[in-house]
């Protein structure tokens, strides 16, 4: 009882004891509490309503104040507290989010690269570059979040599955946020389902020695082990026991890039060409 009435009571330890015992609590509470996550309930419901196959009710998250709400809610975060899947997912979310808030911002429903900045000669300046992020106490470019944040702290290539650059040959939006405790199951959903997706992941043709592969594959080549040998056997990782793996794998194949289809991945749109 005397221990706990001085651990409770550090004015009645001697002064060299009380300063241990002190700066122990500080460096207690200054580490990130690996056990803490953030919430994305709001935004995991309204991918679950507005996100089907892929395609996104743009109009549904403009309408929706608990949209504004969560965008709000990733500006006030503490990124710091988080454990390193957490953060992950975080900024995960965060790109994915503010992609729809950019497409509603400029109301634009046929294909983001509509989008430019500036004015008159200077409109060049791609909406990926548009400071539109407001995370985590700072504003950054959906640039910013990709290539300065997740790409160079997670170096994780399976984000190139997630990250939904509001396009038709994009990886398909998720339907629910991505959670630091379901991040790698989630990750790895992703990857599988985009790269036997022979339309907009890869294909190969074996009796002709070609891969077809996406762009995302040519755009971001170093995450995939950079080069054409790299690429394949990173695909080969999602095929089955089959002779195209073991193209992949021996690496005598040329690449062939898919054209990627630019148009918004909208729900209106899609039941237009349905």
């Amino acid at each position: 009882m005397l221990l706990e009435a001085r651990l409770m009571r550090p004015s009645l330890l001697k002064p060299a004891a009380r300063q241990g015992l002190l700066a122990l609590v500080a460096a207690v509470l200054a580490l990130p509490a690996q056990g803490q996550t953030f919430d994305h309930s709001a935004f995991d419901e309204l991918l679950k309503k507005h996100v089907v196959k892929g395609m996104v009710d743009y109009d549904a998250f403009a309408n929706a104040g608990t949209f504004k709400d969560y965008l709000q809610s990733l500006e006030r975060a503490d990124v710091s507290r988080l454990g390193e899947k957490e953060r992950l997912a975080f900024w995960i979310d965060a790109y994915n989010a503010y992609t729809i808030a950019l497409i509603n911002e400029h109301e634009e429903r046929a294909s983001i690269r509509n989008i430019k900045q500036g004015v008159g000669l200077v409109r060049a300046r791609s909406p990926w570059k548009e400071p539109i992020v407001k995370a985590a106490g700072k504003t950054y470019s959906l640039d910013d979040v990709e290539n300065e944040i997740i790409r160079k702290q997670f170096r994780e290539p399976r984000i190139h599955f997630a990250l939904v650059g509001a396009a038709m040959s994009c990886p398909p939006l998720r339907g629910e946020a991505y959670t630091g405790a379901k991040l790698d199951a989630q990750l790895e959903d992703q990857a599988h389902s985009f790269l036997l997706d022979s339309a907009r992941g890869s294909r190969v043709d074996v009796q002709n020695g070609v891969v077809y592969a996406s762009r995302i594959f040519d755009w971001y080549k170093e995450d995939f082990g950079g080069g054409d040998t790299g690429v394949g056997r990173y695909i080969a990782r999602y095929y089955p026991e089959s002779p195209e793996k073991q193209l992949l794998i021996g690496g005598r194949f040329r690449v062939s890039y898919l054209e990627y289809d630019w148009t918004l991945n909208s729900r209106y749109l899609a039941r237009l060409k349905g």
